[in-house]
């Protein structure tokens, strides 16, 4: 269970048009660094608030991507598989896409320079962008980190002990991500944010670095974010920055 709490970013002004614009998370990334990993909501909740996507699912067990409606988990052997709607997690954020600018960039880029390249786009910085990115990836960097037991470790101790680290070579697919305010740093995370999912489905996982050729980057400007903060113990106990 969650407790709703939206974050106006925009002026309310025009409710169906902040609808078709909202955005939607589950707890805190200040939450998940501490080692809250225990499931908040249901996959088939945040079906509810969004088609597209990113999180990871409880006990911290692999990377999620939502794309096009569907609920991928990546686990630490790379292959994702398509969740139902009873599975849980911890830390999530959605949106419904729908596309407002394309980007198609030109030669090679690294992860740096595609970054560059979209801010350069931006009209401002200020506000959340949801993020799709496709085409075929010279290379790509991609981790997943395995289920946790309690009690759970923070983030930081499972990324640096745990993680399994993939290098992807001329893959097809889908970057699905966020780029996020500065100021929204403690809820979620600042800057660019992305999971990979190959186009045959054999391959993804949260996005450390890359090579972009030709990649072809659609935005939509997030002007409502919905936050649903958790209704557990561990939530509820926890020393959050």
């Amino acid at each position: 269970m969650v407790i709703a709490l939206s974050i106006r970013l925009f002026p309310a002004y025009a409710q169906q048009k902040l609808q078709r614009h909202a955005g939607y998370q589950v707890s805190t990334l200040g939450a998940l660094n501490v080692g809250v990993y225990e499931g908040a909501a249901t996959i088939g909740e945040l079906k509810e608030h969004g088609d597209f996507g990113l999180g990871t699912f409880e006990g911290l067990e692999g990377e999620m991507v939502a794309l096009n409606g569907d609920f991928f988990q990546i686990e630490t052997d790379g292959v994702p598989i398509r969740v139902n709607k009873e599975a849980r997690t911890p830390f999530a954020s959605v949106v419904s896409f729908s596309r407002e600018k394309t980007l198609r960039t030109s030669g090679l880029m690294t992860y740096a320079g595609l970054q560059e390249a979209i801010d350069r786009q931006l009209k401002t910085r200020n506000l959340p962008q949801a993020i799709r990115i496709y085409g075929v990836f010279p290379f790509l960097r991609v981790r997943s980190v395995p289920r946790q037991v309690l009690p759970y470790p923070p983030l930081a101790k499972v990324v640096k002990e745990q993680q399994k680290v993939f290098e992807l070579h001329n893959v097809r697919g889908t970057l699905v991500g966020f780029r996020m305010p500065q100021y929204m740093s403690s809820l979620n995370v600042m800057g660019y944010h992305f999971h990979f999912i190959a186009s045959d489905f054999k391959t993804g996982g949260h996005l450390l670095d890359g090579q972009f050729l030709n990649a072809v980057v659609e935005t939509q400007t997030v002007r409502d974010w919905q936050l649903g903060l958790p209704e557990t113990a561990s939530f509820a106990a926890a020393t959050l920055p």
